[in-house]
């Protein structure tokens, strides 16, 4: 089947199975759910030969990029030493550790091959889980899992790059080792700063131009981790830190909030459509070589005179023997964190076993894992492959489906009424920042209506109504710094009711008139007396108006 074609049918089962996953009576978790096409396709006769390198290239860089410009700098900044220590530390640890245990469940394979495998299995996926969290979790849980998924995904890598190289070789250094990955960690972060700085400074001379085009700013931004990545690549450094480094460099060079709305607003919803397209797509992949994959297992385990259970249940504990280590490792992390933070007057606190656990269960194995686990060498006509590579394989693609089924079912047991009694921090922290905003503008109106007032006799006209402007505008934000206090015990008094459910009201007759005026603005295109581009722009004007007054919706307290 012709390339072009398989990619606007995975594209179709990406948009159905979204649909899909909402239409279920049984809430079903989106990547199960296309794991599950996927299998189904395979089964259909849909095949798709995955290339490792190229889906490392063309998945991997993009979606890192985008979650650490996502990535909250100030907690980023806060759970450094956790998250390096996560990303680090926990992945040698685990790589050695189960590398060990594996070797005791599998005593004929060599222990460097259990190395490597363990190393694969050793990045999470956190991505995979995101919308399994959502709201129910504390967000220095969530902010700490995506900072340890952005790093160890480079750590782990090199373990498996060392490790592969034992196994086929026998040769191994540890001095070497450690250099080798310092020097490929920093380089790739140092090539991945100095290509987003540079795109950076280039984009401010054009802002400062004149030339900021939307279609053509978000074109050269979508390519940014792809320039990032392949130069890393290109001398031997890691491109996954590249990619990272760089989403967050554009991030704090703030380029972005210099262009335009329409820039600002294109790119949010083109960043949005990148990771739901290519996370479906990586799910709906695996689904696809899974029957190929199970297939091979169940070769595998009839060559060598065993129960197909036998594997399912290695499957079950390595990971299982991940799990513990994880749990044990993360207890200790955190353990630590927490007592540094009680002596030094820090932010962390420590999460609870609940909480524990949650991060455990939430340390899912997904796409690098299946794209490293892949790129072993197959043996071919005088080429040696990698030993036991079709054992590696199945136990890798196992322990991704194990994990994601573990926390699919038990993620939403384990956080239910995590967060009950507990005022989300960041909501909290928006609803300050309103009032200081808001404040600001109270402040800013009163200055400019006290200079106009000691400058009476030399006002005209212009001065008169800017005047009657200010007072208008400084009614608006008394109004609304009322709807956003609270008394002591943050609860809003009658009068603030009062005022909220009028805005709301105000608000809904607002988005009530923008829908009457589409309706006439149609009847006016059918009947001619406009043409399609006059309803175009009025209607995007509109679009953008609702937007607007969305937002203001939004922004309003929950009063009873």
């Amino acid at each position: 089947m012709h390339d072009v074609i398989l990619s606007l049918i995975l594209l179709f089962v990406a948009a159905f199975s979204s649909l899909a996953a909402r239409l279920m009576p049984v809430p079903v978790p989106l990547p199960l759910l296309q794991i599950a096409l996927g299998v189904l396709g395979s089964i259909a006769g849909l095949h798709v030969a995955l290339d490792p390198d190229m889906f490392m290239l063309l998945f991997i860089p993009p979606l890192l990029f985008r979650d650490a410009f996502h990535m909250p700098m100030r907690e980023f900044g806060q759970l450094r030493t956790i998250i390096f220590a996560l990303a680090g530390p926990m992945v040698l640890a685990t790589t050695i550790l189960c590398g060990y245990a594996i070797h005791w469940m599998l005593p004929p394979m060599p222990l460097p091959v259990c190395f490597a495998l363990a190393a694969v299995l050793s990045p999470t996926d956190a991505v995979a889980v995101g919308g399994m969290l959502g709201t129910s979790v504390p967000r220095t849980i969530v902010h700490m899992l995506e900072g340890e998924s952005l790093l160890n995904d480079a750590s782990g890598l090199v373990c498996f790059r060392f490790a592969t190289v034992a196994a086929m070789t026998g040769a191994f250094s540890l001095r070497g080792a450690l250099t080798t990955f310092s020097l490929l960690s920093l380089g790739g972060i140092a090539i991945g700063i100095a290509v987003c700085l540079a795109a950076a400074r280039l984009d401010k001379i054009l802002l400062a131009r004149g030339y900021d085009d939307p279609p053509t700013q978000i074109t050269f931004m979508l390519l940014l981790p792809f320039a990032a990545y392949m130069s890393a690549e290109a001398v031997g450094c890691s491109g996954i830190l590249a990619a990272v480094a760089g989403g967050m460099t554009i991030k704090l060079t703030g380029v972005l909030q210099e262009t335009q709305i329409t820039t600002r607003l294109q790119a949010r919803t083109m960043w949005d459509m990148v990771g739901f397209i290519f996370n479906s797509v990586i799910f709906l992949l695996l689904g696809l070589q899974l029957p190929a994959l199970a297939t091979n297992g169940m070769a595998l385990v009839r060559a060598a005179d065993r129960s197909p259970w036998m594997l399912l249940l290695l499957i079950v504990a390595i990971h299982g023997a991940m799990c513990i280590l994880r749990a044990a490792g993360l207890a200790l992390i955190l353990g630590i964190a927490a007592w540094r933070a009680r002596h030094d007057h820090g932010v962390f606190r420590w999460p609870g076993w609940r909480g524990l656990l949650v991060s455990t269960v939430a340390g899912v194995r997904g796409a690098v894992t299946l794209a490293a686990v892949l790129s072993l060498p197959q043996a071919a006509e005088g080429v040696a492959g990698f030993p036991a590579r079709d054992l590696l394989v199945t136990v890798s693609v196992g322990v991704i489906l194990v994990s994601l089924l573990t926390a699919s079912f038990s993620l939403p047991w384990l956080t239910r009424g995590l967060m009950d009694g507990m005022v989300d921090p960041q909501a909290r922290e928006v609803s300050w920042a309103r009032l200081v905003l808001v404040r600001t503008m109270l402040r800013a109106m009163r200055d400019e209506q006290q200079t106009l007032t000691t400058r009476a006799k030399t006002r005209d006209e212009a001065g008169e109504m800017r005047i009657e402007i200010i007072a208008r505008l400084m009614q608006e934000y008394e109004n609304r710094l009322n709807q956003l206090r609270r008394n002591s015990n943050g609860e809003a008094s009658v009068a603030q009711i009062t005022s909220i459910r009028r805005m709301r009201l105000e608000l809904a007759l607002r988005l009530n008139n923008l829908r009457t005026s589409r309706i006439e603005l149609r009847n006016l295109r059918d009947a001619q007396y406009i043409n399609d581009e006059t309803e175009s722009l009025l209607m995007q004007e509109m679009d953008y108006e609702e937007q607007v007054l969305r937002n203001r919706a939004r922004s309003l307290p929950r009063v009873g």
